[in-house]
């Protein structure tokens, strides 16, 4: 694997523990609320995102290229609503698309096909984030401030596997 795109698969690492962390601090933050499903189904999201974050580690140290754990920062910790939440988290998915598909043109230019394979796995799965994240923002559009939507949406997130 040629330093280009170990370093930008290193950097993608980063933004997918990043990720991890940001749904660890909203699935705090609907804790606090109270929220205790939206906090489970956050807590679920972080963790896949951890599983994402060690395909790609792991991938870069069977390539035989370096691992670099590069600094993270702190994610936000409050928003206004539920809403403002998972709008956040569909924006941070519709980021981390982009940094994908980024990462696939790289490969693609420096002729890395089995990195290429690999990152396919990643534009399907970003699909599917960014549907179920959209989902929940549609759905809290509609319920608006009704606390007994919000109840019902709650219930539904608390049964995530």
């Amino acid at each position: 694997m040629n330093t280009k795109v170990a370093d930008n698969l290193n950097n993608q690492l980063r933004e997918e523990l990043f990720s991890s962390y940001l749904y660890l601090s909203m699935a705090a933050y609907f804790e606090n609320e109270g929220l205790r499903g939206f906090a489970h189904w956050m807590e679920q999201q972080a963790r896949e995102e951890l599983e994402h974050a060690m395909k790609i580690y792991r991938f870069i140290a069977e390539r035989g290229a370096r691992i670099k754990l590069l600094d993270i920062e702190q994610p936000k910790h409050e928003w206004d609503s539920p809403l403002h939440a998972f709008e956040d988290a569909l924006k941070h998915e519709q980021y981390i698309t982009s940094k994908i598909n980024t990462l696939m043109t790289i490969a693609r230019e420096e002729g890395d096909y089995a990195t290429e394979i690999f990152l396919q796995w990643f534009i399907t799965e970003q699909v599917e984030e960014e549907a179920n994240v959209g989902e929940i923002v549609d759905r809290l559009k509609m319920v608006q401030n009704s606390p007994n939507g919000l109840f019902m949406i709650d219930r539904e997130l608390a049964m995530r596997k």
